[in-house]
C-alpha cells in the first residue's frame, strides 16, 4: 500500500521528520509491525538487528613479560530495546559496518588489559576465565553504543616463537608420550595375545574339525559297511527266523503227537491195567473171604466132631485102666481125681487136634499119664 512501510523481522524501522521518539530521540523506532509514512514529509531508514561478528588479533604482554598473540571472535548485535536501537542508530545508521570495527577495537583494549594481569599458564589453561573477564569489563561500554555481546571465543594463543608454551607443555607432552607408549605397548601386547589366542582358536578349530571329519568318515564307513552287510544279514536273520519257526512247529507237532499217543495208547493201557489190578484185588479179597469162611466152617465142624468123640476117647482111656492094678488111696476123692484126669486128657487131645488143623506146627502132644498105686505099695505109670 502506498505510504505503508513494514520492517523485516531482524530490522528496526527509524522514521524521522515527524514527532520525536522516546527520550527525545530524533526519530521514531518501529519494530515488529508496519506504519504509515508520509512521503516527502517523512524519511524512513532501517537498522539491522541481526547478529554481527568481529575478529580480534592482538599482541599482548603477560604479567611475566612474555608477548603473546591472541586471536578472538566476538558475536554481537544491536539490543532489542528502543534505547539500544536509538543509541546504535545515532552512531552507526549511516555506516553500519563501523559496528564490527569499533567492537573489535573495544575488545582488543580490554583483552590487552586482562592478559597483562595473568600468567601464560593461566591464559593457556583458563581460556574461559579470560573470555568471561573480557566480557564483564566490556559490557557497560558496549551497552552505551547500543550493542550487546552474545559470546567471546578465544581462538588461539601464540607465544611468537619464544618456545615458552612448548616448554610449558613439554612435561605434559612427555607424560602423554609415555602414556601413549604404554598404551601402544599394551595395545601391541593385547594384539599379540589376541593373535596368539586367534591362532590357538584356529588350531583348536582345525583339530576339532579333523576330529569331526574323522568321526563323520567313521560313521559313513560304518553305515556303508552296515548297508553292505544288510542284505546277507537280513537274509541270514530271515533264514534263522524260518528255522526257528520250523523248529517250534516241529516241537509243537511232537507235543501234539505225544498227547495223541498218551490219549490213544497210554491212557487206555493204564485204564486196562488198573481194571485188571482192581479185578485181581477184588478176586483175591473174594478168595480170602471164602477161605476164611471155609476155614471157619471146617473148625466148627471139627469141633463138633471132636466133641462128639470126646466120650469115646474117655471111654477108651478108661478101658485101658480096666486091667490095671490101681489102688485108690483116698477113696471116692481119688476116684474122682482119676475121672477128672481122664476128661482132662480128652480135652487136651481135642485142643491138640484143633491146633494141628488150624495151624500146623511141630509141637509134640504130651502123653497122657495116669498114676496108679499097685498092691505092693509102689507107683507105676501107665501110658
Amino acid at each position: 500500500m502506498f505510504g505503508y512501510k513494514v520492517p523485516a523481522p531482524d530490522q528496526a524501522m527509524l522514521i524521522s521528520g515527524g514527532q520525536r521518539g522516546q527520550g527525545g530521540a530524533p526519530f521514531r523506532v518501529v519494530t515488529g509491525h508496519g506504519a504509515f509514512v508520509l512521503p516527502v514529509f517523512r524519511k524512513v531508514r532501517f537498522l539491522t538487528l541481526a547478529m554481527c561478528e568481529a575478529e580480534v588479533a592482538e599482541t599482548c604482554v603477560t604479567r611475566q613479560g612474555i608477548s603473546l598473540t591472541v586471536r578472538a571472535v566476538i558475536a554481537f548485535k544491536v539490543g532489542n530495546d528502543t534505547e539500544s536501537v536509538v543509541n546504535a542508530g545515532q552512531r552507526f545508521l549511516s555506516d553500519q559496518n563501523q559496528m564490527s570495527i569499533l567492537t573489535g577495537r573495544i575488545f582488543a583494549g580490554h583483552l590487552r588489559s586482562i592478559i597483562g594481569s595473568m600468567t601464560v599458564e593461566e591464559i593457556v589453561t583458563e581460556r574461559q576465565k579470560l573470555a568471561t573477564e573480557v566480557l564483564d569489563t566490556s559490557k557497560a561500554e558496549m551497552a552505551k553504543i547500543g550493542l550487546i555481546v552474545d559470546s567471546l571465543q578465544i581462538q588461539s594463543i601464540d607465544d611468537m616463537g619464544s618456545g615458552y608454551i612448548d616448554a610449558m607443555s613439554a612435561p605434559h607432552k612427555a607424560a602423554i608420550q609415555r602414556q601413549a607408549q604404554i598404551a601402544q605397548a599394551q595395545a601391541t601386547q593385547a594384539s599379540t595375545q589376541a593373535q596368539q589366542e586367534a591362532q590357538r582358536n584356529q588350531a583348536e578349530y582345525a583339530r576339532q574339525t579333523a576330529v569331526v571329519q574323522a568321526q563323520y568318515k567313521a560313521e559313513i564307513d560304518r553305515a556303508q559297511a552296515e548297508a553292505a552287510q544288510a542284505g546277507p544279514l537280513a537274509q541270514a536273520n530271515a533264514q534263522r527266523e524260518v528255522l526257528q519257526a520250523q523248529t517250534e512247529l516241529a516241537q509243537r507237532a511232537a507235543e501234539l503227537r505225544q498227547q495223541q499217543l498218551v490219549a490213544e495208547v497210554v491212557k487206555p493201557a493204564e485204564a486196562d491195567a488198573e481194571r485188571i489190578r482192581l479185578l485181581a484185588i477184588a478176586e483175591a479179597e473174594r478168595t480170602r473171604i471164602l477161605a476164611e469162611a471155609a476155614a471157619s466152617n471146617d473148625r466148627v465142624a471139627l469141633d463138633r466132631m471132636l466133641i462128639d468123640q470126646l466120650p469115646q476117647i474117655v471111654k477108651e482111656a478108661a478101658r485101658g485102666l480096666a486091667g490095671a492094678n490101681v489102688n485108690v488111696l483116698n477113696g471116692a476123692d481119688g476116684l474122682g481125681e482119676i475121672a477128672a484126669g481122664l476128661v482132662s486128657q480128652g480135652i487136651t487131645i481135642l485142643d491138640s487136634v484143633k491146633r494141628g488143623i488150624g495151624s500146623p506146627s511141630t509141637e509134640r502132644t504130651e502123653p497122657i499119664v495116669i498114676e496108679a498105686v499097685e498092691s505092693d505099695g509102689s507107683r507105676d505109670g501107665q501110658q
